[in-house]
C-alpha cells in the first residue's frame, strides 16, 4: 500500500510542476521563433498521441466502441470538461479572438459528422479527415502570418522574462520534456489509484464511475489551467483547438485508415450532436471573447451528461 501511494504522490508532483514548465516552455519558443503562443499550443500542446497510438490499435483489433471513444470521448474531455474546471477556477477573457479562428472547430466536428452519415468512417474518409487537418493547420499558419491571432487582455510579466531566458534549444526540449513529464505523471496517478483501490476492495464498476473519470481528465486539466491562472488564456484555448482538430480529423482520419470504422446510431444520434453542441457554445463564449464561471459550471454539466447518458 505505502508504493501506491508514493507513486500517487510522485505522479502528482510531476503534473503540478510540469504543466507549470509547460507554460513556460510556450512562451518561451513563442518568443525564441517569433511564432504566436496560440498556434504553438494549438499545433503541440493539443496533440495527443497517446490517445491516437489506443485508438489505431482499437481500430486494428476491430474493437470499434474505444477508437471512436477516443475521438469523441477524449475530446469532450478537454471541451467540456478540462475547460470547465478551468473556467470555474480561473475565469478567461480575451482581447482578439478572430471569427475565422473561433469556428474552425466547429467546421472540423461538422466534417466528421457529415462523413459518418452513411454508418461508417471508410478508409477515403480517412484520407478527407487527414487533409482537412492539414489544411486546418494550414489556414491557422497563414492567418498567423497575417497577423489574425488569439490574443489574451494582457501579458505577464514574470512569465514573458522566464520565457525571454530560454534558447530555441532549450524551449523545444522544455516543452517536450514537460509534455513527456504531464503523460508520465498521469499514468502513474492512474496506476497508483487502481492499486489503491483495488487494496480498499471497491468494486470495477464504482472505481470506474468516480475515479477513473476524473482521472482521464488530470492530463487536460494540466495542459489548461495553469496557462490561465497566468494569464495566459489563449494557450488554454489553443489546447482545446488543437484537441479538437486532433481528435476529429488527425486521429479519426488515421484511425479509419488502419481500419474503417462502424459509426452506431447512438453515436450518430446523441453523442455527435451533444458533441457538436459542446463546441458551439465554446465557439459562442470566443466570440463574446470571454469564459467565465458559470460557462464553466455549465461545460462540466454538460460532461456529466455526456457521461452518464453511456449508463442508460
Amino acid at each position: 500500500m505505502i508504493f501506491p501511494i508514493a507513486i500517487f504522490l510522485i505522479g502528482i508532483l510531476l503534473i503540478v510542476y510540469f504543466s507549470e514548465k509547460l507554460v513556460e516552455a510556450t512562451v518561451g519558443t513563442s518568443i525564441a521563433f517569433s511564432i504566436s503562443s496560440f498556434l504553438i499550443s494549438v499545433i503541440v500542446i493539443g496533440f495527443d498521441l497517446e490517445n491516437l497510438g489506443l485508438g489505431v490499435v482499437a481500430s486494428y483489433e476491430g474493437v470499434s466502441g474505444i477508437a471512436v471513444g477516443t475521438i469523441i470521448g477524449s475530446a469532450m474531455v478537454a471541451v467540456g470538461l478540462a475547460l470547465g474546471i478551468t473556467a470555474l477556477v480561473a475565469p478567461m477573457k480575451f482581447k482578439k479572438v478572430p471569427m475565422q479562428i473561433s469556428l474552425i472547430p466547429v467546421g472540423a466536428v461538422l466534417l466528421f459528422g457529415t462523413l459518418s452519415f452513411d454508418g461508417q468512417l471508410s478508409r477515403i474518409d480517412g484520407v478527407i479527415l487527414l487533409l482537412g487537418y492539414i489544411a486546418a493547420i494550414w489556414y491557422l499558419i497563414y492567418l498567423a502570418q497575417r497577423g489574425i491571432d488569439v490574443r489574451s487582455t494582457g501579458e505577464v510579466a514574470e512569465v514573458l522574462e522566464e520565457g525571454k531566458e530560454l534558447s530555441r534549444l532549450q524551449a523545444i526540449m522544455m516543452l517536450a520534456g514537460s509534455l513527456v513529464a504531464i503523460v508520465v505523471g498521469s499514468e502513474w496517478v492512474l496506476w497508483a489509484s487502481r492499486e489503491l483501490m483495488g487494496g480498499l476492495g471497491l468494486s470495477d464498476t464504482l472505481f470506474g464511475m468516480t475515479v477513473i473519470a476524473l482521472l482521464v481528465s488530470i492530463e487536460e486539466v494540466a495542459r489548461e489551467l495553469p496557462a490561465a491562472l497566468k494569464g495566459r488564456p489563449e494557450i488554454t484555448f489553443g489546447n482545446i483547438v488543437g484537441s479538437v482538430l486532433a481528435f476529429f480529423l488527425c486521429n479519426a482520419g488515421i484511425i479509419a485508415l488502419v481500419n474503417p470504422v462502424p459509426i452506431t446510431n447512438e453515436v450518430f444520434n446523441f453523442y455527435l450532436p451533444f458533441s457538436l453542441g459542446i463546441v458551439l457554445f465554446v465557439t459562442l463564449l470566443m466570440i463574446k471573447k470571454s469564459i467565465p464561471r458559470w460557462a464553466g459550471a455549465l461545460l462540466v454539466l454538460g460532461y456529466l451528461v455526456f457521461f452518464v447518458r453511456g449508463y442508460w
